[in-house]
């Protein structure tokens, strides 16, 4: 019989191949509770406005979980986001150079869905990256 460490884990994961690596933005619904609180991005509607912003940008980009880790009912992951940028990504044109950067980020699991978000990504690395510094 799996933990409830071991279940939230097994959501994380399962979250973010479907929204971050699949793109399917409306996962949301499956995977958010409907009081969902989105500490990174403020809401459900601006973190999905941001997914698409990274897919038109980074059409191939895909989300590696390095590490993760659940304790009661958070669970933490440290992960990569690689790709290519090969669309606009605020406001600057697409330079065909790659990224390799670190994320972290901590969910909060109530009954099996994800309760709340906040999170962590190494941008000044995602902007040297892109502009080839």
């Amino acid at each position: 019989m799996k933990t409830l460490e071991q279940t939230n884990v097994e959501t994380v994961n399962q979250f973010l191949e479907a929204f971050w690596n699949q793109s399917e933005l409306e996962s949301v619904d499956l995977f958010l509770t409907n009081d969902y609180q989105e500490l990174s991005y403020q809401s459900k509607e601006v973190l999905k406005k941001f997914a698409a912003t990274i897919l038109e940008a980074f059409p191939d980009k895909r989300y590696t979980v390095e590490e993760i880790i659940g304790q009661g009912d958070k669970v933490l992951v440290r992960m990569t986001v690689k790709g290519t940028h090969q669309g606009m990504f605020f406001g600057s044109a697409p330079t065909g150079n790659t990224i390799d950067v670190t994320l972290y980020r901590q969910y909060r699991i109530v009954d099996g869905k994800i309760a709340e978000h906040r999170g962590w990504i190494d941008m000044v690395s995602m902007w040297s990256q892109i502009r080839g510094n």
